[in-house]
């Protein structure tokens, strides 16, 4: 595969000491491997070859690889979640934690100053937590396969959405106009997504999609039944008071 390329992969993760599998994405490997979970959309992944949509280890991996090759291999820390970091081990004062409302205990993992991390120990009012990677300094087994090319211009911008918000492209419609090689996109239902992750869509269309270069998010409201009964109901109330 080429940097730049849109594929779906399917891969199996695992702690290469313990066997411990930490990410999956097909739903009869993990039914076998014991680790299915209810609720958990299973399916090939889309990614952008090269571009940090994976580990620095898959994108080595995925650019020796073809399209329908499957592939085992380890990755080494440096090339997974890195290498642990003392420094990212500290102490904080408990008080901090009840000022804040969070409940700490040893093995517990709490955010704070939008940091995620695993609480150690706690002594003499003071708490330590290990702000490191889970996976940082473990070597990863996986085991990938590239499943299919993405190709079409449309699908692509979808494959983008579904990364980054999980919406297929089923719950998405994308109109590509090519004479102003622009993109324009419509949630088929109602999407609360937030400006920053519309602007991460857009710029790796911008980035990765050949031929585009804008991108709209359209949003459509219609007149249902529900609207024309609420108006009337403000009606009614507004009569009840001016009587």
């Amino acid at each position: 595969m080429k940097g730049g390329e849109f594929v779906y992969i399917d891969y199996v993760g695992k702690v290469k000491d313990s066997g411990e599998i930490f990410d999956i994405t097909n739903e009869q490997a993990a039914r076998k491997e014991g680790v299915w979970r209810e609720g958990f959309k299973y399916g090939p992944v889309p990614i952008v070859v090269g571009a940090d949509f994976v580990l620095p280890g898959l994108n080595d991996a995925l650019k020796e690889m073809n399209v329908g090759e499957k592939k085992n291999f380890e990755i080494k820390p440096d090339k997974g979640f890195g290498d642990r970091n003392a420094e990212y081990i500290k102490l904080i004062p408990e008080a901090r934690f009840k000022e804040q409302d969070i409940d700490v205990g040893v093995g517990r993992v709490v955010t704070i100053n939008n940091l995620r991390g695993r609480v150690m120990s706690m002594d003499g009012g003071r708490v330590k937590v290990d702000f490191n990677h889970p996976l940082a300094g473990k070597t990863l087994a996986y085991d990938l396969t590239v499943v299919s090319k993405i190709e079409d211009v449309a699908e692509k911008i979808s494959a983008l959405i579904y990364y980054f918000v999980g919406i297929d492209k089923e719950g998405v419609a994308v109109e590509i106009e090519k004479k102003v090689k622009t993109a324009e996109i419509e949630f088929k239902k109602k999407a609360n997504i937030r400006t920053d992750v519309k602007e991460m869509i857009a710029n790796n269309a911008l980035k990765y999609v050949e031929g585009i270069e804008k991108v709209k998010f359209v949003d459509i409201f219609e007149k249902t039944d529900k609207n024309a009964e609420k108006v009337g109901e403000k009606t009614e109330e507004s009569g009840e008071k001016g009587g």
